[in-house]
C-alpha cells in the first residue's frame, strides 16, 4: 500500500504572523459605526446567483451550494449575512492582484451574498471554481474552493472559512487545508454532493452545513486553521 505524501509547509503562515505591537483601538464604538452596514433591504435575490450578474453566461460547470448555519446548540441562525467569493472556472480571481495568465471571464465576477432564512438556510447558484497555481512550493496547486464569510450582527464580527469539493485529488496535497491539523475538522470543510439538489440540465448540487461555535464548530481563519 502506497502512503500519500505529506503536504509541504504553508510558507505564508510566517508572513501572516504579526511582527509588530498591537494597535490600540481608542474608540471601539466608532469602529462599528464607521464600518459597512448591511440589512435585509440591501440584499437582493440576484446577489445569490453569480451566474446572472452580467449580460452573458459565465463559463464553467454550474453548481448549487446550500446548507444550514447553526450555533453550538444546533439552533438555526436566522437573517445571517453570508458572503461568497471565488475564482472563475479557469482558476483566476477577478482582482487586480491576481496576475496569473489564466483567462478572465467577462461574465463572472465571483462575488455573491445572501441572508439565511428562518431555518438558517443559505443558497447560492454559481460555477465550480478552478484549481490554481500559487507558488507556495514546486508544482503547488490549490484545490477548487469557495471562500465564505459569516458576518454575525456587525461587519467587524466576520468569520471567514473555505469550502472544498469532495473527491478532489489536490485535497491531500494542500498546505492550507492541512493547516487544520484535526482530520475531523478538515472533513467538515468538504461539502457533500447531493443529487437531490442537482437541477436537471442546469446544475450540480452540493450541501455544506456550518456551525458557528462550540466543539463541532467549522474551522475559521484566525483559529489556527484555513487562511
Amino acid at each position: 500500500m502506497t502512503t500519500a505524501p505529506s503536504p509541504p509547509p504553508y510558507r505564508s503562515l510566517e508572513l501572516r504572523t504579526p511582527h509588530g505591537p498591537l494597535v490600540p483601538v481608542r474608540d471601539p464604538d466608532a469602529v462599528e459605526l464607521t464600518g459597512p452596514v448591511f440589512g435585509v433591504t440591501d440584499v437582493t435575490a440576484l446577489d445569490s446567483d453569480l451566474t446572472r450578474q452580467h449580460t452573458g453566461e459565465p463559463i464553467g460547470e454550474r453548481i448549487t451550494v446550500t446548507g444550514q448555519v447553526t450555533d453550538r446548540q444546533g439552533r438555526p441562525v436566522r437573517n445571517q449575512l453570508v458572503e461568497l467569493w471565488q475564482t472563475n472556472a479557469a482558476g483566476r480571481y477577478a482582482h487586480r492582484r491576481d496576475q496569473h495568465p489564466a483567462p478572465l471571464d467577462p461574465n463572472f465576477t465571483g462575488c455573491g451574498r445572501c441572508l439565511t432564512d428562518d431555518n438558517g438556510t443559505y443558497a447560492f447558484t454559481t460555477i465550480r471554481p478552478g484549481a490554481y497555481a500559487w507558488r507556495n512550493h514546486d508544482n503547488a496547486w490549490r484545490p477548487a474552493h469557495l471562500h465564505f464569510s459569516f458576518f454575525g450582527t456587525a461587519f467587524t464580527q466576520r468569520l471567514v472559512t473555505q469550502m472544498y469539493f469532495p473527491g478532489d485529488p489536490l485535497l491531500a496535497l494542500d498546505p492550507v487545508l492541512h493547516s487544520v491539523t484535526d482530520e475531523a475538522d478538515r472533513a467538515r470543510l468538504v461539502a457533500a454532493y447531493d443529487h437531490d439538489l442537482s437541477v436537471p440540465e442546469w446544475s450540480l448540487g452540493y450541501r455544506w452545513d456550518v456551525v458557528l461555535d462550540g466543539p463541532s464548530a467549522t474551522v475559521f481563519e484566525g483559529e489556527g486553521g484555513v487562511r
